[in-house]
Order: structure tokens, then C-alpha cells, then sequence
């Protein structure tokens, strides 16, 4: 670390704590040059996701919309809403941890889909019949059996 009084670039850590409830860390450092003291902060880089809607267009990724996504898809189901922010943490965490920054609207709504089906199946029911946009009912029989076949 550069030392910000004379630019030597040797210094050591004094002391080191958390700091903004464990989202970085604090460091005091004493340059090895001029012995000076100085505070440093290191915080985990994150890369935004970026989604890529059916249109083609891209936004970036936003957990309240998932979140809005599950809660229409289990209104007046006896789903918590602990165990929807389980959910919602479960797949950004996955998509974080993929390193890819571009990920499909398309990926997300099969990780919600896979997910609700554990949870509850009338709400995944309820969300497939909005994502995969059900034309008739046919096409809902054919989701409906497809369930009834892996139970």
C-alpha cells in the first residue's frame, strides 16, 4: 500500500478490524519509510449482473423484482416470506458465483422455477403460467402433467 505522506510502497499492518457491519475491513497501517500512520479500508469488489431480457434489451439484475415475482406467485399460499428470501439469496448467490456478468432472463426464471417446485407447486404452477406465458390451456395441462410425472 502506497503511503499517502512520502509514496513509499512498503508499510505494515498495526491493527485490523471489521468495519460497516463486516461488509469491509479497517486497517491501520505504519509506512516503513517515514513511520507515519495511516487507515485503509478493504471491501470486496462486486461486479454488477446484468440481465438480458427476451427482447434483448439489458438492465441491470435487481433482487426486489425476483422477490416481487415471488410473492404474486405465492399470494395466499403458506409460503414464508423467510423462506422467499432464502430463495432469492439462494440464486444470486449462484448467478454471483458463476463470474459470468451477463446472465439471461430467461436463466433466472428457470433457477426461480426449479426452486418453487421444492417450496410449493401450485405457486410454481402459478409462475411458469407467467413466465413461459401459457397461451392456452392445453399448454397448462402439459406443465400440470409434466408435474404429476415427477412426483
Amino acid at each position: 500500500m502506497k503511503c499517502p505522506y512520502c509514496a513509499y510502497l512498503e508499510s505494515k499492518v498495526v491493527d485490523s478490524r471489521p468495519a460497516e457491519e463486516g461488509a469491509s475491513i479497517r486497517r491501520r497501517r505504519e509506512c516503513l519509510s517515514c513511520h507515519k500512520r495511516f487507515t485503509t479500508y478493504e471491501t470486496v469488489e462486486s461486479l454488477p449482473l446484468v440481465v438480458v431480457k427476451r427482447d434483448g434489451s439489458r438492465q441491470s439484475f435487481d433482487r426486489n423484482k425476483v422477490m416481487g415475482g415471488l410473492i404474486r406467485a405465492c399470494e395466499k399460499r403458506p409460503v414464508s416470506v423467510g423462506t422467499l428470501e432464502g430463495i432469492v439469496n439462494e440464486i444470486e448467490q449462484k448467478l454471483q458465483n458463476e463470474m459470468e456478468r451477463e446472465v439471461s432472463s430467461a436463466q433466472i426464471g428457470e433457477l426461480v422455477m426449479e426452486r418453487l417446485k421444492k417450496v410449493d407447486e401450485v405457486a410454481y404452477v402459478r409462475f411458469a403460467s407467467v413466465y413461459r406465458q401459457f397461451k392456452d390451456i392445453n399448454t397448462f395441462m402439459q406443465e400440470l402433467n409434466k408435474l404429476l410425472k415427477d412426483k
